[in-house]
């Protein structure tokens, strides 16, 4: 990336690190209702989310007021070296979870969320003694971006199954659309966010139309689905 380009994305980084401040106060100041379905002992249950063009704002909403108990997320969110890390230390200061940028070997856990490292591949995997962790690779871009939501998605099709639900918002592409189709084949269940209120609706319409997407919502209603779907499971 040339140094112009990243100049340009610092200032778009910062200026949604501005915006999430004004939304949202300190750690703590958000909305007390907790939302319904919350259960300590989901580890063996993993959350991937995956955005693009707009996806700050979007990812925000979703996971802003989620309860402490809510299973392991893992988000690949499109960005460069050195801002994922930024974005996540923003979110853990806004979000009822605790949410750090993923590292090589990191567990997946309830009330957790990783945000995936720009510029490398992250992968979720069994772990030795159980549950779930986190791989990370310097491998090729795949659906020309690194971190992919496709390598994401794939990886918890494989290694997490039916246990797995599959979230796809805003964003330009078609980054996800295949993995989100392979998580649902493989039992996952599988959200995405509705044209209107999707800043580009490219990702989430491409997995629509292949049949990778089981619930479609606004982005205001996205939290309500997912956390409904864990009450039923209960």
């Amino acid at each position: 990336m040339e140094h112009k380009e990243i100049e340009e994305m610092k200032k778009v980084v910062q200026g949604t690190l501005e915006r999430l401040e004004k939304k949202v106060g300190p750690k703590g100041d958000v909305n007390e209702q907790m939302l319904p379905g919350s259960n300590p002992n989901w580890n063996h249950i993993v959350i991937a989310l995956g955005a693009s063009t707009g996806g700050t704002d979007a990812t925000l909403e979703v996971i802003k007021n989620l309860p402490e108990t809510t299973p392991g997320i893992v988000i690949v969110q499109h960005m460069p070296e050195g801002f994922t890390s930024m974005y996540a230390k923003r979110l853990d200061s806004i979000c009822r979870m605790d949410v750090k940028e993923a590292k090589h070997g990191d567990r997946i856990r309830a009330g957790q969320i990783l945000v995936a490292q720009g510029g490398l591949q992250l992968r979720v995997v069994k772990s030795p003694g159980g549950g779930f962790s986190i791989a990370c690779d310097d491998g090729e871009k795949v659906s020309g971006h690194k971190p992919s939501v496709d390598v994401l998605f794939q990886s918890v099709a494989d290694a997490v199954g039916k246990n797995a639900i599959g979230i796809i918002l805003t964003g330009m592409g078609k980054d996800g659309a295949e993995g989100l189709l392979r998580m649902r084949n493989k039992g996952a269940f599988t959200i995405g966010q509705d044209e209107k209120s999707s800043v580009v609706y490219g990702m989430p319409k491409a997995a629509h139309e292949i049949g990778a997407v089981a619930r479609q919502g606004s982005l205001r209603e996205i939290a309500d689905i997912l956390m409904n779907y864990l009450e039923r499971l209960q």
